[in-house]
């Protein structure tokens, strides 16, 4: 009985490492539409708040 718990626990672990691995349609335009500069994420056609300064990427504050 416990041999086959731990063997569906396996199973399922191991099914949930296959879904983490997928790459998710529209995954490269999520990631380009960050600012190559401060890597925050620009909403609209229009430059990023930071105008081209480097920060600290993942920075709110930069």
């Amino acid at each position: 009985m416990l041999v086959k718990i731990v063997t569906f626990f396996l199973i399922g672990m191991a099914v949930l490492a296959m879904f983490g691995r997928l790459r998710f349609p529209g995954q490269k335009k999520l990631n380009s539409a960050r600012c190559s500069k401060c890597g925050r994420f620009k909403i609209g056609k229009g430059p990023c708040d930071c105008k081209g300064k480097p920060g600290k990427k993942g920075d709110p504050r930069s």
